[in-house]
């Protein structure tokens, strides 16, 4: 099953249950989809563009609830957090700090990364095999924090 095929059943679900919250959140997944589809490039939506898709509407509710906090504006940082909350459910299961701090060990041992001048190389690779299951500034610390 597609993540749009997912979304359009969790979305009759929603409202069906007049569960405003998590629809809230799949229409915004349905509308990234939407604009993804129609954008001109004629490309497909494969399972990786599904989770970098989902990751960045994510992301750009993380940035927006950081700045509402700052604001002290609660009501819109609850709302981010909700969304934050519904849009998670829908992306692979995050790796744990351990699970992440051997994938770049190994990482670091297939390339023989040994400095701070390698972090490239090992970023490119645990950014792939990390696929969606971990944020990337969580990886660059972590890799950071492998080489220095």
């Amino acid at each position: 099953m597609t993540l749009e095929e997912r979304i359009t059943a969790d979305m009759k679900t929603a409202m069906k249950a007049k569960d405003k919250q998590s629809l809230r959140g799949i229409r915004a997944i349905k509308s990234a989809i939407l604009l993804q589809k129609t954008d001109g490039s004629g490309a497909a939506l494969d399972e990786a563009g599904e989770i970098a898709l989902l990751q960045k509407l994510v992301k750009s509710r993380q940035d927006s609830l950081d700045i509402y906090v700052k604001q002290n504006r609660e009501d819109l940082a609850a709302t981010e957090r909700e969304e934050i909350e519904v849009i998670s459910q829908y992306l692979p299961e995050q790796l744990s700090d351990e699970d992440l701090a051997a994938l770049v060990e190994g990482i670091i041992a297939k390339t023989g990364a040994s400095s701070m001048k390698d972090m490239g190389k090992v970023m490119g690779m645990a950014n792939k095999e990390a696929a969606g299951r971990a944020d990337g500034k969580t990886i660059a610390a972590m890799v950071k924090a492998k080489l220095s």
